[in-house]
């Protein structure tokens, strides 16, 4: 029997270069020699998107083939005898070279890409040194006036890498290829300047100068910079980076293919690093002096005056008399010292971060029903599903690694994309469904999803074996569709449409965001989000995973660590292992829960507590209620802030320690989807900062001068974490390797009852939501020079019809009021956005838009009138 029909035609059997390979079938022949070790070159080939065939570099002989083909993209035939290299395919592949040199101005001396050219690599490979070819070059304008990029049409070969990086992993159409025959170029549709994500993808497959990063541009040859490679500092998808750097100073950003996360970033970790050189960067530490201004002092003093005044306090009042504020942007390391410090030097749980804001409550819902916090597999794994349901969450803003997989798993996979939000986004373009519900009926929408797949039976076979499934039968039962219509305005037959898009015993993933964590009925939106994903399958055997969404790097660690007053590190309850920590520690712990951010101002207000420690966290622009948190600080004996920029927080400071950036130090963080990887630093702390590390252990041996508390090495910190907290799989030994993920512990599958609250009656004829816009990330990038270029000032986004009757246009002013305060921003008019409806970024601290609001939730009423 021949081999292909036993193997049903699933695979290939053919010879490359006298070898064999057997391959699947649909396999290129370019991928088959490539299993081989044989490397054909190519220009226009790359792995992540769909091939071109544009440069014919790669061709070579089929047995039986009259003329070349193209390797990239043709496919194997079981049997076929293929050579890669004959004198006739190099003169072929150095005839297309020398054809492509006709129209390329020879600039390499100042061409940023000089060094690290395909075009150029190639040229020197197949020995093209001169041209038998010629014709009268003629310029074309080059693209000055682009944001951030500049393109020079000149230098391209139309390979059209960038063209479909931008539209088959952005999922951005923002360049294309314009004109015909030799006037042929890369530019916008339109001829306008570019307006895009700005991720800088497309200056990554770029295989020649054409495509370049204006802020690196003459700031150095590629080879004059010493790359290191890292983890991006900013959102929580964990991106694989190089750090170039220079004289101190960190020039660049780049991602190689090879990564995990295939050389792609947003805006923020390709451009972001312009934050890391900012002048507002705190370089040297500060004190106050009664109602003196801050004034720069040694480290010697910083430290002396602030390990005094902690044991001051702590001594006469106890150590429920201090609080400390831990941080989504430092390392794992970082806040298991910062807990450490105050739990085991100070004797006090009074520990909490921004993440009370959501995302913390919300992951001890997931982990009292799935027995784990953050993802279930790595976020890999959601290419590969058949259904994906977005809910609340306008992924590229919030973590736009997560939404380029959902992009792949649309394009590659032919998943279906179930969109629920009260705003339309960028994922838009690619959704099967879209359920735009009322701002703030989250909860209801989600539960009408899972009544809607229990009442159609597409609930997953593995329900069976969770536990209170009838509880929430039960609870369903109290909710009709029409009730669930009156309040989300999405139809019973929207429901089940949309429940027979997901409900089909397939591969799903559920990931739920800003909208759902940050939503005034939080408990409910969390609990209906994951009974949806247990409903699907998606947390179980087959399925691709629950992942909750959270905007900054290292959330998901932070709470890991014991950044929180309800769990020692580890999750671990002080019933339970308040004991087994302090003898390691070789202290006495606290045993009951401290108290948590809100509970913190409140006993500051109420003369209860008397010091804050502030880590890496501006509560002045990220709190509720702006004036409240400011009378609150400034009733403080101390307060130390302890910070990379003088933030509004940093500057009420009775003491400044100056921290590293990311990029300035050695450690690891911890993705959403609950990967841990290390880094190294790539250049020193600037000025005088020092990592916040290295400033921890100083403060700790200066308020507990014991054995047992002097400083570690990065070995012994990590064993130490390892040790007691019982979370990882894997230890490594730090050298900028990737360790293992944590383990979820004991997984569980657990439905809670819905009763969804009803929605309050509105104070203000709109609703306000305030969040996350792509070309930033949180506060920190409003420090950056580059994202500020695309993107520099607050906005409020109206819809059409809403502007029209207020008779604002574009770019007019608006003045947004509730009984707290009120705001004037410049409108920005958006069919993404119900009537009715208002957004305003979240970043910029010009505006204060906490000034409007009175909670944690991301939704205000609020009244809107002409300024």
């Amino acid at each position: 029997m021949a081999h292909t029909e036993s193997c049903e035609n699933k695979t290939a059997t053919v010879t490359i270069d006298g070898k064999q390979v057997t391959v699947p079938s649909g396999t290129t022949i370019l991928d088959a020699a490539a299993e081989l070790g044989i490397k054909i070159p190519t220009l226009c080939w790359l792995k992540k998107v769909s091939t071109t065939g544009a440069c014919r570099i790669c061709v070579v002989e089929v047995e039986g083939v009259e003329r070349p083909m193209t390797a990239c993209n043709t496919p194997v035939k079981d049997g076929i005898n293929v050579t890669t290299s004959t004198p006739a395919l190099e003169k072929i592949r150095k005839n297309t070279l020398e054809l492509m040199l006709v129209n390329h101005p020879l600039d390499c001396p100042v061409c940023d890409a000089a060094g690290e050219c395909d075009l150029q690599d190639s040229c020197y490979s197949l020995q093209v040194d001169r041209n038998k070819f010629g014709a009268e070059l003629e310029r074309l304008p080059i693209r000055y006036d682009w944001k951030l990029l500049e393109s020079d049409p000149n230098r391209c070969i139309l390979c059209e890498k960038c063209v479909k990086v931008c539209r088959e992993v952005v999922g951005r159409e923002a360049i294309e290829i314009v004109d015909r025959g030799d006037r042929t170029i890369i530019d916008t549709i339109s001829g306008e300047p570019l307006d895009c994500d700005f991720c800088g993808n497309c200056i990554n497959a770029c295989p020649t100068g054409t495509l370049i990063s204006k802020p690196f541009k003459f700031r150095g040859r590629p080879w004059a910079f010493e790359v290191t490679p890292g983890v991006c500092a900013f959102c929580s998808s964990g991106c694989q980076i190089d750090y170039h750097a220079k004289d101190g100073r960190v020039e660049r950003v780049t991602s190689s293919d090879e990564t995990y996360n295939r050389g792609n970033l947003c805006v923020n970790g390709r451009f972001g690093y312009a934050a890391f050189n900012s002048p507002g960067r705190v370089t040297a530490p500060m004190l106050r002096e009664g109602n003196n201004a801050q004034k720069k002092v040694s480290w010697d003093q910083a430290l002396g005056n602030a390990a005094a005044k902690f044991k001051e306090i702590a001594t006469i009042s106890g150590g429920s008399a201090v609080a400390g504020i831990g941080s989504p942007r430092v390392t794992n390391e970082e806040n298991y010292l910062f807990q450490k410090f105050f739990r085991g030097a100070l004797g006090s749980n009074n520990i909490d971060s921004e993440a009370r804001l959501g995302y913390l409550p919300s992951q001890i819902l997931q982990w009292e029903q799935l027995g784990y916090s953050g993802g279930t597999f790595d976020m890999n794994t959601i290419e590969k599903a058949d259904a994906v349901i977005v809910i609340g969450a306008d992924l590229k803003a919030e973590s736009a690694g997560f939404a380029y997989r959902v992009i792949q798993a649309v394009n590659k996979n032919d998943a279906r994309l179930l969109l629920v939000n009260s705003r339309a986004t960028s994922l838009n373009k690619y959704a099967s469904a879209f359920l735009q519900c009322r701002p703030g009926s989250e909860a209801w929408l989600v539960a009408g999803l899972n009544k809607a797949i229990l009442a159609e039976g597409l609930e997953n076979k593995s329900v069976s074996s969770a536990q209170g499934l009838d509880s929430l039968k039960a609870s369903l039962e109290a909710l009709s569709f029409e009730k669930i219509t009156e309040i989300t305005g999405i139809s019973e037959l929207q429901l089940r449409e949309a429940a027979a898009l997901i409900g089909n015993n397939g591969s799903t993933a559920v990931l739920y965001g800003f909208d759902i964590i940050r939503s005034a009925d939080m408990k409910n939106a969390v609990a209906a989000s994951i009974n949806l994903a247990l409903l699907t399958g998606a947390t179980g055997t087959g399925g691709a995973g629950i992942y909750p969404l959270d905007e900054k790097n290292n959330t998901q660690g932070m709470l890991d660590m014991g950044i929180c007053p309800e769990y020692l590190p580890g999750y671990h309850t002080y019933e339970h292992a308040a004991a087994q920590f302090g003898k390691a520690w070789n202290c006495t712990i606290p045993t009951t829960p401290g108290k948590d951010l809100f509970q913190i101002i409140d006993a500051i207000e109420a003369g209860q507590i008397k010091a804050l420690y502030v880590m890496g966290s501006d509560l002045v622009h990220i709190l509720p209620d702006r004036n409240r948190t400011i009378k609150a600080l400034q009733k403080l004996e101390l307060l130390v802030v302890q910070d990379i920029f003088l933030t509004e927080t940093a500057r009420m400071a009775h003491i400044i320690l100056p921290a590293a950036t990311g990029a300035e130090k050695a450690g690891s963080f911890t993705s959403a989807d609950n990967r841990v990887q290390c880094f190294n630093a790539a250049v020193k702390p600037a000025g005088e900062s020092r990592s916040d590390a290295d400033i921890l252990m100083k403060l700790h041996a200066l308020v507990a001068p014991v054995v047992a508390m002097a400083p570690m090495t990065s070995d012994e910190l990590h064993h130490e974490i390892t040790t007691l907290t019982a979370l990882y799989s894997e230890t490594c030994d730090h050298d900028g390797c990737r360790i293992g993920r944590i383990k979820n512990r004991t997984e569980k599958s657990v439905f809670a009852p819905l009763k969804p609250a009803a929605l309050p009656v509105s104070s203000g004829p709109f609703t306000l939501k305030v969040g996350s816009l792509l070309h930033h990330n949180g506060s920190m990038t409003t420090w950056s020079e580059n994202n500020m270029l695309v993107a520099g000032e607050a906005y409020v986004e109206i819809s059409p019809e809403d502007a029209a009757a207020l008779a604002v246009a574009e770019g007019g002013l608006l003045k947004i009021s509730t009984d707290s305060g009120s705001v004037t921003l410049k409108a920005r008019l958006s069919a993404n956005q119900q009537r009715g409806n208002l957004f305003v970024p979240s970043h910029f601290r010009d505006p204060q838009v906490n000034l409007l609001s009175g909670s944690a939730s991301s939704l205000q009423a609020v009244s809107i009138s002409k300024a």
